[in-house]
C-alpha cells in the first residue's frame, strides 16, 4: 500500500516545471530516498542498540558502574554508526556535489566536475570485494580524476533500477544546472 504523502516521491510526480515551495539549492539534498538494504540494516543496527542499552541499565542497577558506563558506549557507537550509515550517498547543492563514505566525505564544487555520466562497467555488488557488472554514475573531474556516485548495486538501488536511472538523471540535471559551461 503506497502512502505517497509519507515519502519524497510526490517531488517527481508534479508536471509543472515550478519549483516547490521547499526547494532550496543552498540546502545538500539527497536526490533520491535511502534504499530498503540500508534502512534495514540501520534499524537491525539500532535494535542492537536497545538490546545493549538494556543490558547497560542492567549492569548498572548491578552495580557494576564501570561495566555499565563501558556498555553504554559500546551503545552509542552503534547508534552512531547505524546514524552515519543512513547518511552515506550522494548529496547535490548549488555548492557542488559531495559523495559521504562511512568513514569519509569528498565534496567537489561544480567549477571542478568535468562531466556526469552514466557508465555500464563493473561495480561492487553492496561494497563487498565481489564485483558485478552493473551501472554507475561517474563523475569526472577537471583534473582528470574519477569518483563514483552511485552503482546500482549498492544498498540504495539494489533491485531498483528506476530509481537508480531517476536519481543518475536528477544528479547529471543538477550538474546541467550548476555546472561550468564549456
Amino acid at each position: 500500500m503506497p502512502l505517497p504523502f509519507l515519502t519524497a516521491d510526490r517531488a517527481f510526480d508534479t508536471t509543472d516545471a515550478v519549483a516547490l515551495p521547499f526547494d532550496d539549492h543552498d540546502q545538500w539534498r539527497r536526490p533520491y530516498r535511502p534504499g530498503p538494504y540500508r534502512v534495514g540494516a540501520a534499524a537491525l543496527a539500532l535494535l542492537l542498540a536497545s538490546f545493549v542499552l538494556l543490558a547497560a541499565v542492567i549492569i548498572v542497577a548491578a552495580g557494576s558502574f564501570g561495566g555499565g558506563i563501558a556498555t553504554f558506549a559500546f551503545a552509542a557507537l552503534i547508534i552512531l554508526a547505524s546514524l552515519r550509515l543512513l547518511r552515506m550517498g550522494t548529496w547535490v547543492s548549488r555548492v557542488g556535489v559531495r559523495r559521504v563514505g562511512f568513514f569519509a566525505t569528498t565534496t567537489t564544487p561544480w567549477a571542478k566536475v568535468g562531466s556526469v555520466r552514466t557508465a555500464q562497467q563493473p561495480v561492487r555488488w553492496l561494497n563487498f570485494p565481489r564485483t558485478v557488472q552493473g551501472q554507475a554514475l561517474v563523475l569526472d573531474r577537471a583534473a582528470g580524476e574519477r569518483l563514483l556516485l552511485l552503482t546500482d548495486h549498492n544498498a540504495d538501488f539494489l533491485s531498483r533500477s528506476e530509481a537508480f536511472d531517476r536519481a543518475a538523471d536528477t544528479v547529471e540535471a543538477w550538474h546541467a544546472e550548476y555546472g561550468v559551461r564549456r
